[in-house]
């Protein structure tokens, strides 16, 4: 018997989107505002995986993208006072968060994309967009470097799969530093509730923030929970969350798994090891949502200089370089 898998165009409560669909799932993306991934669905089952803006949310989705779906953040998070200090040069940043008086979140999760190809083979259903960023890019103001975002999701059989490739296309070396805001509903299937739900997270130790959200340099003895959710497992909600921490794989694999006891359903997010870190929010243990977010850099990575810059994954691209890394995210159904 056939599998059914298509892509299409159809709005999304209003906006342009691209519609996968592979056997039981779907997915859908929306180009203009920054690429984002905003819905992944297995419809057979009802379950929703991403925090998707509803038709009553689209004024703040098109205002705060970065809080739907899986939007590309790059650079990530927090720069002091907008500084960004790379090689020889301070770079500029816009002040975006006035609270803190810290730039927030870069300049790609806002914008539109190109989409290059869709299509379906017999095994996928695919889009694959990108981001050229050149001297007419808004963004070459403040960083003036050339390169390509590539981002390319397909869906299959076995879940969603997503392809992040960069390329340098300048002639000098540029800062390769991005995440992904990914926000995840808790709990996914009708029927569950928050309490339902446990997660587990391949985080190391806990990096201590300031009251601007930067890290002061030292590192933090994990918590009860905190161990739990590097282990066997906590509820998402156990505290407000907005909290920052080293990536430490376990058997090679950097992830973060989302139980729902009711149903036995385990959600896997499947990230790679190129992400050092990851952040973790739960907007306040609000109880319907939380971002693990995998980066590549610590927050404020440039202005570091107290560690090294392996450590601070403050890591660059060189002239004509690419880079990739891929990620999933896929259930483990009961049998």
């Amino acid at each position: 018997m056939s599998i059914e898998h298509t892509v299409y165009q159809e709005p999304f409560n209003g906006l342009d989107a691209i519609w996968l669909k592979f056997g039981t799932y779907e997915a859908a993306l929306i180009p203009e505002y920054g690429g984002n991934l905003v819905a992944f669905r297995d419809t057979e089952r009802g379950y929703r995986f991403l925090r998707e803006p509803d038709e009553n949310a689209m004024n703040d989705f098109t205002a705060n993208p970065s809080v739907y779906g899986i939007p590309f953040l790059f650079p990530p998070n927090r720069y002091e006072d907008g500084n960004f200090p790379w090689k020889e040069t301070v770079y500029e940043l816009p002040i975006n968060e006035q609270a803190t008086h810290n730039h927030l979140h870069g300049f790609l999760h806002n914008v539109p994309w190109k989409v290059v190809a869709c299509g379906t083979t017999d095994v996928e259903s695919y889009v694959l967009i990108s981001q050229k960023v050149d001297e007419q890019h808004p963004m070459h103001q403040y960083l003036p470097f050339k390169f390509t975002v590539y981002l390319r999701y397909r869906l299959d059989g076995t879940g969603l799969h997503q392809q992040c490739s960069i390329v340098n296309e300048g002639t000098e070396a540029m800062p390769n530093l991005f995440a992904f805001h990914t926000a995840i509903n808790a709990p996914f299937a009708a029927g569950s509730t928050p309490d339902d739900y446990r997660i587990k997270v391949t985080i190391g130790e806990r990096i201590e923030l300031n009251e601007r959200s930067l890290p002061t340099g030292r590192l933090l003895p994990l918590s009860e929970e905190e161990q739990a959710m590097k282990t066997e497992g906590v509820n998402p909600y156990f505290a407000a969350m907005d909290n920052h921490y080293t990536a430490v794989p376990q058997n090679g694999r950097n992830y973060m798994e989302l139980t729902d006891l009711r149903t036995g359903v385990k959600l896997v997010y499947d990230v790679g090891t190129s992400y050092k870190h990851w952040m973790i929010w739960n907007n306040g243990a609000n109880r319907s949502f939380i971002c693990p977010e995998p980066q590549m850099n610590r927050v404020n990575a440039p202005n570091l200089s107290n560690i090294a810059p392996e450590e601070a994954g403050l890591i660059q691209l060189l002239p004509g370089e690419r880079f990739e890394q891929s990620a999933s995210l896929y259930c483990i159904y009961p049998d």
